[in-house]
This record gives C-alpha cells, sequence and structure tokens, in this order.
C-alpha cells in the first residue's frame, strides 16, 4: 500500500455494527465503504451466474426453511441451527441449501447453484457471521471435477473484481496484487490433511485433537498458508470432523472426500463429495450418531435417485474480506445485523 493511498484516500469502514447508535443506517449509507461494498456485492452475483451458467449450470428459486439442517447436533457439525415457525411449522432457517442442490441436481444434467442467505446459531465475531451470504454449487462427478470447478470460479472472480473495480480498489485500499495473482488462472496446490497436519505440526495449537478426529485450528491454515501456499487446498479430513453427507475417501471410513480451499482470513470455500448410496451413507449417519428418522427424505433421495454428485459453499462476506485485505468479518455487510436490540415492536398493529 502506497504512502499516499495511506495517508488520504484509505476508505475505512463506518463500524456500524459496533454503534448503540439509532441511526447507524444513516452513517453506513453517507460512508464510501458501504458503497464500495455494494458494488462488489453486484460484482460477485453477476459473475457467479455468469461463470455457473458457462458451465452448464441452472439457478433456481429454492425454499427459505428446511426441515433438514446440514449441521445437526452430531460429530462433524460446529454450528447451531436457528429454529423458526411458520404457518404453525416448526422449521428451521437454512444453514446451507445443500440438501436443495442435491435435489435439484437430479433435475438438472450440469448441476444448480444458487447464492442465497444462510443462519447459524453462533455469536459473530471476526471471521463469522450468524447471517451472511452463501455461494453454492452441486454439480455431477467426484471431488476432483468439484476442485477444478471452484479454481475457475474463484479465479474468475478475482478477474471481475479487477475488471470492473480494480483501479478503484488499487487507489483507496492499496495493494491489489493478490487479485491478480488469483485471476492468473492457475490450479492451487493441494494437501492431505495428514500432510497438512505434519506441515504444522510445530504450530502450538495447529491442530485440534478430539481423539477420534482432527482439523486445522485458525492458527493452523494460517502457518499452511505461509509455508505452502497463499492458496491451499486441504483435502481428506477425518470422516468424524466433517459432516455424514461427506463420502467416504477409504474402505474403513476412516477419511473425507472432501476439501477446504483455503486464503485470506482461512478456510473461504468448503466441498465435498456426497455418499452415491444409501448403505453408506446410513453408515456414515451412524457413525456420526445422527438419527435416520431426521433425515429419512434424504436417504430416500439417494436410494430412489442415486447420483454422484459434489457441491461447495463459499462465504461470500469472507471471499470480500480477502478481495479488501480488512481483518473484519463484521464491516462487510451493507445492512448489519450484528448487535441489534432486543427490544423492536412485537408485530405490525393494522386497522
Amino acid at each position: 500500500m502506497t504512502q499516499a493511498t495511506t495517508a488520504q484516500n484509505l476508505v475505512r469502514p463506518p463500524a456500524v455494527f459496533d454503534s448503540n447508535e439509532p441511526d447507524a443506517f444513516v452513517t453506513a449509507l453517507r460512508s464510501p465503504w458501504t458503497a464500495l461494498i455494494a458494488e462488489l456485492y453486484d460484482v460477485i452475483l453477476a459473475t457467479t451466474g455468469e461463470y455457473a451458467r458457462s458451465r452448464g449450470l441452472r439457478g433456481f428459486p429454492l425454499p427459505l426453511t428446511t426441515r433438514s439442517v446440514t449441521c445437526p447436533t452430531a460429530l462433524g457439525s460446529d454450528s447451531e441451527p436457528v429454529p423458526v415457525t411458520v404457518a404453525g411449522v416448526r422449521t428451521y432457517l437454512p444453514d446451507s441449501l445443500q440438501f436443495a442442490l442435491e435435489y435439484g441436481c437430479r433435475l438438472t444434467p450440469d448441476g444448480c447453484f444458487v447464492i442465497a442467505p444462510s443462519f447459524r446459531g453462533e455469536p459473530a465475531d471476526q471471521t463469522h457471521l450468524n447471517q451472511y451470504t452463501h455461494s453454492e454449487a452441486e454439480i455431477p462427478g467426484g471431488l476432483d471435477d468439484l476442485i477444478a470447478y471452484v479454481d475457475g470460479y474463484v479465479g474468475t472472480l478475482a478477474g471481475a473484481v479487477l475488471e470492473r473495480l480494480g483501479g478503484r480498489l488499487a487507489a483507496t485500499r492499496g495493494d491489489v496484487s493478490h487479485l491478480e495473482r488469483m485471476a492468473a488462472g492457475a490450479s492451487f496446490p493441494q494437501l492431505t490433511f495428514d500432510e497438512a497436519a505434519r506441515v504444522v505440526a510445530d504450530v502450538d495449537g495447529g491442530v485440534r485433537d478430539e481423539g477420534t478426529w482432527r482439523t486445522l485450528t485458525r492458527a493452523g491454515e494460517r502457518a499452511l498458508m505461509r509455508r505452502v501456499s497463499e492458496f491451499v487446498w486441504v483435502r481428506h479430513y477425518d470422516a468424524l470432523a466433517v459432516p455424514f453427507y461427506q463420502a467416504f475417501e477409504d474402505p474403513d471410513g476412516r477419511t473425507a472426500r472432501n476439501a477446504d480451499l483455503l486464503f485470506g482470513p482461512g478456510e473461504i470455500v468448503g466441498s465435498g463429495e456426497r455418499h452415491s448410496d444409501a448403505q453408506t451413507l446410513r453408515k456414515s449417519m451412524a457413525l456420526h450418531n445422527v438419527r435416520e428418522e431426521d433425515y429419512a427424505w434424504y436417504v430416500r433421495m439417494v436410494e430412489a435417485f442415486p447420483r454422484r454428485t459434489s457441491g461447495f459453499g463459499m462465504g461470500v462476506e469472507r471471499f470480500l474480506m480477502w478481495v479488501l485485505r480488512h481483518d473484519d468479518i463484521r464491516d462487510i455487510p451493507v445492512i448489519s445485523r450484528v448487535n441489534e436490540p432486543l427490544e423492536f415492536p412485537s408485530a405490525v398493529v393494522r386497522p
């Protein structure tokens, strides 16, 4: 970042998420940061549709409620679902539309995609939102097919941001060379989880070990990016570290056919291949302590319409953190839902 940019032109966030002012939205609307974020969202939305359709994927509306969350209270899940009641029916806001996309993939020959809100029952912090924008897709084929799709997708996004807003970002945020490197179009390095764990074995707290499963911590992810590549895939995590729907990589079910793409703040894309037959799916559910009756329709779908598919989810706000070289995700949404007052009118009174 140049000295001129730092001293004179740097666009800074209004930090309205941390404000108790009743008119904080006015501050947001007046901020050049919010205007820049709004333009970036538009680039992401438009480019995602262009890229997906160029690969044959289709988009269609999906409901913003679900009876089947992808984060059940079981092994491999790292957040809580958000319950709601709609027309007297107890249901959930979606933590992901993955299951709906798997359903849709039975209707489309080349897969389907969606960008929609996701909701998770966890407190917001510097790298997590409990209401965020999720770019998701499901395609026919295996994990390698999906990784190739995602490599092309994020490279295309970076290229579009550079083309449409590169000059403005350079003038107001400084260095854009990270976007240029991602837009170059190369396939990113890949490590298995076991290989990644060895690379960061000397990092204090780099790997979380729960006995029957392990995962990388944020410190481990960042060390891996420093030591291997700023963009790196980690694949084949311990099966019990990821949700039940990720396919097994090995016959005994020790590892999963999944992969996370790390860059910027850490994991930005999570992906995996799905179980293609009901028998293996049931085995995985039992290993993860997931009740089959809670996902009976999903098991029946796999049983009646077996298909090898793979899918991913990318947090758009995390991607924009990386674009802007910013360190707090709570500054990204154009309308903040962090630290909202508990008291609010309970209903609209109609005459």
